[in-house]
């Protein structure tokens, strides 16, 4: 199992800490772990503080006035989230929930303030974390209200090629129904994309592994959003 000092060292967001202000992290974290499925936080509760992933994954949602679930993020180890309602002082905007066995740090609001009020290099890491997190969300509005679901997958499977340092292939860390939510639309509605992609030679699917035939492609279908 990996240490604390090592997964906080390993989150973007403290990178470029020295050693003695990734020493006054550690002092402040609680190790918290929750079961498959359980509720880490609802929308609607105090945002006293923020979490890292440092095991297992965990999803970020809403839920309509009917009861449907739509996915706004999914998070594996090294991911933190959380931060932004914390430091906006308000209330968390949408619920969190495991959807694995997970280990999570929980950094209380009070403390991290202190910490960070007497650490300008942490100041200007969350700074450049916060903007990166606005410029995705950014991103993912205008895939889910300006494109179509094929073109919503393509940019899904380019982020996805980028994140895991692989511009020939992507592994699925989450269900297709996951992504489905993630993406807007239904199971059965990405399957036929699925099958459509495959079909015009852009993947190849084999289990959760999905092989990027044509990259060049995959960019164009991005861009215009249809097949």
């Amino acid at each position: 199992m990996k240490k604390n000092r090592d997964i906080i060292a390993s989150v973007p967001l403290f990178r470029r800490l020295t050693a003695s202000g990734l020493e006054a992290l550690e002092k402040i974290v609680e190790d918290r772990r929750y079961p498959k499925g359980a509720a880490i936080f609802m929308e609607g509760d105090n945002a006293d503080g923020f979490y890292i992933v440092a095991g297992g994954q965990v999803k970020i949602f809403k839920l309509s006035l009917e009861g449907k679930e739509h996915i706004l993020h999914i998070f594996g180890p090294g991911h933190p989230f959380g931060e932004v309602p914390m430091f906006s002082g308000g209330k968390f905007p949408a619920n969190a929930q495991s959807t694995r066995k997970s280990r999570l740090l929980y950094l209380p609001k009070a403390s991290f303030i202190r910490l960070i009020t007497s650490n300008p290099q942490l100041c200007l890491n969350m700074l450049a974390d916060l903007s990166l997190r606005l410029r995705q969300f950014t991103i993912q509005i205008e895939n889910l209200s300006l494109k179509e679901v094929p073109g919503r997958l393509a940019s899904y499977l380019i982020y996805l090629a980028d994140e895991q340092g692989n511009p020939d292939a992507v592994s699925l860390n989450i269900s297709k129904g996951q992504l489905a939510s993630l993406l807007g639309t239904i199971p059965e509605t990405l399957s036929r994309i699925f099958a459509k992609m495959t079909g015009d030679g852009l993947i190849r699917v084999q289990g959760r592994e999905i092989r990027l035939m044509d990259v060049e492609g995959l960019r164009v279908l991005a861009d215009t959003g249809k097949l």
